[in-house]
């Protein structure tokens, strides 16, 4: 690794966090002091240099604002260094990590995000070696080129794809699963990568950044008992251009009648809807039962096998490219950066 740059990107959370005082107060480490706070980083070799946001953003402030300026930063630096290290919350971590696989097109340097269960300043603390392999893992080349040229999750010694990930625990070091496709590298005495499992863009070119979202997506959730008045006053908010529908199981819903009607209504309206599943694990299959044939019948898109985060956050960058509503349906079933099984 002797040689290679990483730029660490530190927008907040837990992991930037040290003990200031005799009391226990935690504050902000100054990330262009990181050698000082983990001094094992001088060790890999790699020259690092950091960027810090100021203020630091607790990852429940994140917005697709934040994301657009995570995207131009690695844009602005991306011939200056062989990767990327973003240390964010884990809270919003698979949203934006969906984001910013949609965002960054021709991508061909890996983006690690990773974080924390602990504060680095405490003694206990996960976030060391999280941040260390991180910058492994981004630094890692064969033949000259990027192992893992795509944005993922590092974390208690797994390495996901960012857009298939779910924040599974709140105080485990286990903090993120991915049900739905394996893992793509595990650190052990060794770090082992499983080529089979990267994802390598179909067309290689310059990097290409898009960061325009739209916002006006709502997540419903289908739920035994819902009310009619409330679910149908929100979807029908004039302003609503897509809807991401949380069904049970395979995609199915309730067989009432008001609730089709009601989605009906919005499709009507050129409000689009995408089906995905409230499940852990699994794929939508409209139309495998009754209660979700008509779901299919009327024009729901199926969101197959994509997070609840990776739909929301794929449908806002979709509204937000200028496409026409067709369009729009056409990519969210495409699979763009590894989100969807094919």
């Amino acid at each position: 690794m002797d040689n290679r740059s990483i730029l660490i990107i530190y927008t907040g959370g837990t992991i930037g966090m040290v003990q200031k005082d005799g009391h226990g107060a935690l504050a902000p480490v100054r990330f262009d002091q990181i050698v000082e706070e983990v001094p094992e980083l001088k060790r890999l070799g790699c020259h690092l240099d950091s960027i810090t946001f100021n203020p630091p953003l607790d990852s429940s402030d994140m917005s697709p604002k934040t994301w657009g300026r995570l995207a131009k930063m690695i844009q602005r630096n991306y011939r200056k260094y062989d990767g990327f290290v973003i240390l964010h919350g884990t809270d919003t971590m698979a949203y934006t990590a969906s984001a910013l696989s949609y965002m960054l097109e021709n991508l061909d340097k890996a983006v690690v995000m990773t974080g924390s269960q602990l504060p680095i300043g405490v003694l206990r603390t996960d976030g060391k070696e999280n941040l260390i392999t991180a910058i492994e893992i981004a630094a890692a080349q064969e033949n000259g080129t990027t192992i893992v040229p795509e944005v993922c999750i590092y974390f208690d010694n797994k390495l996901y794809r960012g857009n298939r990930v779910v924040k599974r625990h709140a105080d485990h070091f286990s903090a993120f699963d991915s049900v739905n496709y394996p893992i793509l590298a595990k650190a052990g005495v060794d770090i082992r990568f499983f080529h089979e499992n990267i994802y390598h863009p179909v067309k290689k070119g310059i990097l290409k950044v898009s960061s325009n979202f739209d916002d006006r997506v709502v997540v419903l959730k289908i739920f035994p008992g819902m009310n009619q008045e409330i679910f149908e006053q929100i979807i029908n908010i004039p302003s609503i251009r897509g809807v991401v529908l949380e069904t049970f199981g395979s995609g199915n819903i309730p067989t009432l009648s008001w609730l089709v009607r009601v989605i009906k209504k919005a499709l009507r309206r050129n409000v689009i809807c995408v089906n995905v599943t409230q499940c852990q694990g699994g794929t939508v299959k409209m139309g495998q039962y009754q209660t979700s044939r008509e779901l299919k019948k009327i024009g729901v898109v199926s969101g197959k096998d994509m997070t609840t985060e990776a739909a929301v956050t794929k449908l806002m960058f979709l509204l937000g490219q200028g496409l026409n509503h067709e369009d729009v349906k056409m990519h969210l079933r495409k699979n763009l950066s590894g989100e969807i099984s094919e």
